[in-house]
């Protein structure tokens, strides 16, 4: 049997060995991509073992003395944890109740457009905002909410009302943060799902239209199956980084007066890490929120499979 085995898998390697020798050069291709999660994503794995040690620069990594879970239990008996977590949960979940399905609907809007001109048109202003740096988006918000001359606030004096302080009051950041992250990329995360609608048979709309099925009906019927499977797997992935917000736009946008509602997990690790060369103390808070984020994409992974027999692994 074993000889059997060994004779019908050699062919086979044969095979996939000359296929790699005839295209070696498209295999080629691969090597900057391969590089670059080896030396970018994997490597530094080996530094994570800091987060379980009492990190020196002088004794190194290996040197350093293990300290196990103490950093962990410091993170979790520290005061800011419960604030910390309610924060990132709330911003993650916010955003994705708005980011996740807008780009789907602008996708199945642009998808009804016939013409291609005006197409092409609304398709460019509403991607171009994703190109903006954090830097540069987060002027465009201090300048526009300003309360002494942001244009919505002299808007607000015009029509009778009083000036906001949109940037401090903590009851409006996550609003405002959200917002202007789905401004920035609804257009860019459409353009997915604009790939899926094309890639639709259009005999099965042909189909529909000669069995006097409506515009509506050939949505429910026909568009939105279709697009199923994309969107399973663009909200598996959007769950595996629920809570990796990034710290940029956020720690751009604090102040003394919003800090209660706008500290979360990236800017703390942020703060603790390159501010206050806390080294072991932030890998351990990275390394905690890694770890939900992989419990998160592991679950709504397996849900979806189970609900629509849709997953990624």
């Amino acid at each position: 049997m074993s000889v059997t085995l060994n004779r019908a898998r050699h062919p086979n390697l044969k095979r996939t060995l000359r296929s790699i020798a005839r295209n070696w050069d498209l295999y080629l291709l691969l090597v900057p991509v391969l590089a670059y999660f080896i030396i970018f994503h994997y490597a530094p794995m080996y530094g994570v073992q800091i987060a379980f040690r009492r990190y020196s620069i002088r004794k190194g990594i290996l040197g350093s003395q293990w300290v196990g879970m103490a950093h962990f239990n410091r993170f979790f008996q520290s005061y800011y944890f419960e604030r910390l977590l309610v924060n990132t949960l709330t911003i993650s979940l916010y955003n994705l109740a708005l980011g996740f399905p807008l780009p789907i609907l602008l996708a199945l809007l642009l998808n009804e457009v016939t013409s291609k001109r005006y197409k092409k048109l609304v398709q460019t202003i509403t991607y171009a905002p994703h190109f903006l740096s954090a830097v540069v988006l987060v002027s465009i918000i201090n300048a526009m909410f300003s309360t002494s001359t942001g244009i919505i606030n002299n808007l607000i004096v015009l029509f009778g009302g009083e000036k906001v302080a949109f940037t401090t009051d903590p009851r409006i950041f996550k609003s405002l943060y959200v917002l202007s992250g789905v401004w920035q990329n609804m257009g860019w995360n459409s353009i997915i799902y604009m790939a899926a609608l094309s890639g639709i048979d259009p005999t099965l709309y042909e189909a529909g239209r000669v069995d006097g099925a409506s515009r509506w009906q050939m949505l429910w019927r026909i568009t939105l199956p279709c697009l199923a499977p994309t969107i399973c797997i663009m909200l598996i992935l959007q769950c595996g980084r629920l809570m990796s917000l990034g710290y940029e736009k956020i720690y751009l946008m604090q102040n003394d007066l919003n800090i209660a509602a706008s500290e979360v997990i990236s800017t703390y690790v942020y703060k603790s890490g390159l501010i206050n060369a806390e080294y072991s103390f932030s890998t351990a808070v990275g390394l905690f929120n890694s770890v939900i984020n992989c419990i998160l994409l592991f679950t709504v992974n397996f849900i979806t499979g189970k609900l629509s027999d849709t997953r990624i692994f």
